[in-house]
């Protein structure tokens, strides 16, 4: 009986192998699986039948298996298994009593058909199978690079460089160079595996019922004299004793609850501290927290108490001279910039609801009074004097809703820009807006006059933002030391720039890109490439899709085959398109981390296929996409509505194989990436907490110390890890209470010990583990 049921199990694997194998090659793809399905039914018929000749031809599908993976992804074990689990598992079975004393009906004195020679090629085919797999496991995934970056000092900074204290943090990237760099060495290569937990504080702002999905925790914490300051999702501004993480004051904005709001977030606070005699009246020292429902409040760092003479009793309302003020589609989700006698700030526009959004201007406010100083309209870039009662800014404009960095000697501002929504669809964008999206520009700290602009995608049809705030840094050239601003970008290239005018130090060129916008809509014929690029080595192709077994791999391998691909900058279309890298983004908002003295950079490129789809709007108002809530991607106003989604299998897998997320290191130089390792496990994503190393994204930026250790906190597993920085192996590691999707910091106690501080409170729509949990790590005390 366990033959007959054997075999029927396996007809029905054949006829559904034959179904999605047939249509698979119908559409131009592999012949494998059709080819599969004939030896799954050939052997089941016989097993149904009792044949011994069934053990020979299964044994001909796992040789022809095996040949048949290898040909295509060679010894990548990822890769192999899933073109060959169930194929072993199921003839792992075939060589069982249960099935093998059925065959052929041998007599009582005659042995099973399996040892009769029946089962020996089959038996063969699987111990040749196992090698290869156990080689395969051994070896590491073809994408990593093995290598080593230079290690020598090119320019020594200063102990306060950027102008900041060597043991302190003061703003979202240390300084507004926004290096991420930091200048303590106690903690080292040598001894990092020492770290122990310091202390560990609970914010206690939890999520609510009425939270948006994409709550978040992403908060880097300032490190002043001595003194942590920190906000929340739901911005609350904590002071924290650095020594001992206990609480020195909390303040609560009363920020109230709205369903219109797609984010939740806090990335940081910012810090001034003013000069001369002002630094001794009250507010001398402020920590500034940008608001969910549009606020910039001024604190006294000492008390935590609203400073009043900044804004109407402390506050700036943001929604001043907005277009189309609605609640919850306006806020800043970053920390400003703040300098010497200015606090810039821009913010966040609720992504694809409409045609109908806030502007994107980016405004400048005197860091004592709040008085408006500037604001720059991407929609009226001449015009940077403060707009006049009564009047508004651009609406739909690209936005600044990351975090921007700023050189004062230079006297500039750096804004990173998104696209203007809708993101998928340009067909209605103006001249200056196709001038600023996606761009990197350049603003005159003193008056807001535009100086310089950097493109980094044509006609942005892909939501690829500036998603990072730029690193500043000073590079050695063949022209002398230059210095330069760093520019990680969604699509994977890095720009390296001069800051002073935009011009690249190292190479870009504009190479050729897909056509074949939907109706109304264009692309552009050409988009830049730089020469530092962390860009997908090849376009997908059918080979490496993915899946946890050969059905959902088949799955993928139709969808893959169904959808428009023309690799990088495939135009979004009505049939659906491939979007690979997805605009989860090589990089995103955690950015890099630049070390200024060896000119090195450390990030953590991630690769998630999306799929783009456009859905022509009959009417302006119908919803195409969603059911209720806000109307993310439905588009009102707009020709299409889009569904927009990671490209996954029926289990849920990303179709296209791992590795998904690396550590990497680059010359910033040369542009040469001279190490890329897959990081992180599944522990945390798969149905069974198995800690299989198959690298996955990170969502939070690296920090890089003068000790050569990184440290990152932010893949989907709940681990804090530190990397040497010249050879990028894994020093040290920690489990975390929760999501790490944050950006660590670190600086030097009272006592004299350097502290690690890493956040875990999770992230929403990559549905990490919420927490609320601050931990600060240290070398033992003796």
């Amino acid at each position: 009986m366990p033959a007959i049921a054997t075999g029927i199990l396996f007809i029905l694997i054949g006829l559904a192998l034959g179904i999605g194998g047939v249509w698979l090659v119908a559409l131009g793809g592999s012949w494998y699986y059709a080819a599969a399905a004939v030896g799954f039914l050939a052997t089941g018929a016989l097993l149904a039948a009792r044949r011994s000749a069934s053990l020979w031809v299964y044994a001909l599908l796992v040789a022809g298996t095996l040949v048949w993976a290898f040909a295509e992804v060679g010894v990548d074990w990822w890769q192999l298994a899933p073109r060959g689990d169930v194929i072993v598992v199921l003839g792992l079975w075939l060589l069982t009593p249960w099935i093998t004393r059925r065959l052929d009906r041998p007599a009582a004195d005659r042995p099973p058909a399996a040892w009769r020679g029946a089962g020996v090629p089959l038996a063969l085919s699987l111990a040749v199978s196992a090698a290869v797999a156990l080689y395969a496991f051994a070896s590491p995934p073809s994408r990593d690079i093995t290598g080593r970056l230079p290690s020598a000092a090119v320019t020594p900074v200063p102990g306060d460089y950027g102008g900041v204290p060597a043991g302190e943090w003061h703003a979202y990237g240390r300084s507004n160079l926004a290096n991420r760099y930091s200048p303590l060495d106690q903690i080292d290569s040598g001894n990092v595996d020492r770290l122990q937990v310091a202390w560990h504080y609970h914010t206690g702002d939890v999520r609510r019922p009425s939270d948006p999905n994409e709550t978040t925790y992403e908060v880097t914490p300032l490190m002043v004299r001595d003194t942590l300051y920190l906000c929340t999702p739901h911005n609350f501004v904590i002071a924290l004793d650095a020594e001992t993480g206990r609480e020195r004051w909390r303040f609560d904005p009363k920020v109230p609850d709205d369903s219109n709001r797609q984010h939740l977030t806090c990335r940081g606070v910012s810090y001034h501290e003013a000069q001369g005699a002002a630094a001794a009246e009250s507010c001398g020292r402020r920590v500034f927290m940008p608001t969910a429902d549009a606020r910039l409040i001024a604190l006294d760092a000492g008390t935590g108490r609203v400073c009043p003479g900044f804004g109407e009793n402390g506050a700036v309302n943001l929604w001043a001279g907005m277009p189309h003020k609605k609640p919850g589609f306006y806020y800043s989700t970053s920390p400003p910039v703040v300098t010497r006698d200015l606090i810039v700030i821009g913010g966040a526009v609720n992504d694809n609801v409409s045609v109908n959004e806030p502007s994107g201007v980016i405004r400048a406010y005197d860091v004592r009074t709040g008085a408006l100083v500037w604001n720059w309209d991407s929609g009226n870039p001449d015009e940077t004097a403060p707009i006049a009662p009564g009047e508004t800014y651009t609406e739909n404009s690209p936005n600044a809703w990351t975090t921007m960095s700023a050189d004062e000697d230079l006297g500039l501002v750096y804004v990173p820009l998104g696209n203007a929504p809708p993101d998928q669809f340009g067909g209605n964008r103006g001249p200056t807006v196709e001038r600023f999206s996606s761009s990197v520009v350049a603003l005159d700290l003193a008056t807001g006059q535009l100086r310089w602009v950097f493109q980094t995608v044509h006609h942005d049809l892909w939501d690829m933002d500036v998603p990072a705030q730029p690193s500043l840094l000073d590079v050695t050239t063949d022209r002398g030391v230059v210095p330069a601003i760093v520019a990680p970008t969604k699509q994977g290239d890095v720009y390296v720039l001069d800051r002073r005018t935009g011009e690249p130090i190292l190479p870009v060129t504009e190479q050729p890109a897909p056509q074949g916008a939907v109706p109304g809509d264009h692309t552009a014929p050409t988009q830049p490439t730089s020469a530092l690029t962390f860009k997908p080595p090849r376009p997908l192709e059918g080979r490496d899709m993915w899946g946890g077994t050969m059905f959902d791999q088949l799955v993928c391998r139709i969808r893959f085959r169904q959808l428009r691909y023309d690799g990088r900058y495939t135009p979004p279309s009505v049939q659906g398109s491939l979007i690979h890298p997805g605009n989860f983004g090589v990089f995103n908002w955690g950015g890099v981390a630049v070390d200024p003295v060896r000119q090195v950079m450390f990030g953590t490129p991630a690769y998630l296929a999306f799929v783009s789809r456009m859905i022509p709007r009959e009417n302006p108002t119908e919803r195409y996409v969603t059911d209720g809530g806000l109307g993310l991607n439905e588009n009102f106003g707009a020709p299409y509505a889009v569904e927009l989604k990671p490209f996954v299998s029926p289990l849920g897998l990303p179709c296209q194989a791992p590795p998904w997320g690396y550590v990497a290191g680059a010359d910033l130089r040369t542009g040469e990436v001279a190490w890329m390792r897959h990081n992180g496990t599944v522990r945390d994503r798969s149905p069974v907490p198995l800690p299989f190393e198959m690298g996955v994204p990170d969502l939070g930026g690296p920090v890089i110390t003068a000790g050569g250790v990184a440290f990152i906190s932010g893949t989907i597993d709940y681990y804090v890890r530190a990397y040497d920085v010249t050879t990028g192996e894994r020093l040290w590691e920690d489990r975390l209470p929760a999501g790490g999707q944050a950006t660590p910091m670190t600086y030097r106690g009272p006592s004299g010990r350097q502290y690690l501080v890493v956040v875990a409170g999770g992230h929403g729509s990559l549905g990490t583990k919420a927490g609320d949990s601050v931990i600060a790590y240290a070398l033992p005390a003796n």
